[in-house]
């Protein structure tokens, strides 16, 4: 038996929830001035910010951004073209090379940080009670393990 129509399942609820979430979170605006002040484009700048918080094996940066190794390296050839990132011998392991963000690429991705740091003017204009509560509900609904980026 459905619900009436005018009756919301948890189910509903929480899938129109998660709607309002991509929308907000997935704004292609943000990617648009991402690409525009880098000057690359927004899957670049990620792998660039990827590797300024730390070095990484190529292997490591393909599983963070979801493509395929071979992708990586078409991508971490770009972006050495571009000066914002090098590979380097791992100091604990020879036969493995760490992808590295250059000066220049630190300086991109803080530069693109700033930009997705950012809340969009509808979140800031928020209340201080609703951004807490906001916030804790979000923290419940991490993924186990998944890092957090609460900065103090």
């Amino acid at each position: 038996m459905n619900p009436p129509p005018d009756k919301k399942t948890e189910r509903d609820v929480a899938a129109e929830a998660w709607m309002l979430m991509s929308d907000l979170v997935l704004d292609q605006d943000r990617r648009r001035r991402v690409a525009e002040a880098t000057g690359i484009g927004f899957s670049q700048a990620r792998a660039v910010r990827r590797v300024a918080r730390r070095p990484m094996p190529m292997r490591e940066l393909a599983a963070m951004l979801d493509i395929e190794p071979p992708n990586a390296s078409v991508l971490v050839n770009r972006l050495e073209e571009e000066g914002l990132v090098r590979r380097e011998s791992d100091p604990a392991d020879r036969r493995t090379r760490l992808v590295t963000a250059t000066r220049k690429g630190k300086a991109l991705a803080r530069k693109a940080e700033a930009i997705l740091r950012t809340p969009p003017p509808a979140l800031s204009a928020l209340g201080d009670q609703d951004l807490k509560a906001l916030a804790r509900i979000l923290d419940k609904t991490a993924e186990p393990g998944a890092p957090r980026r609460r900065e103090g």
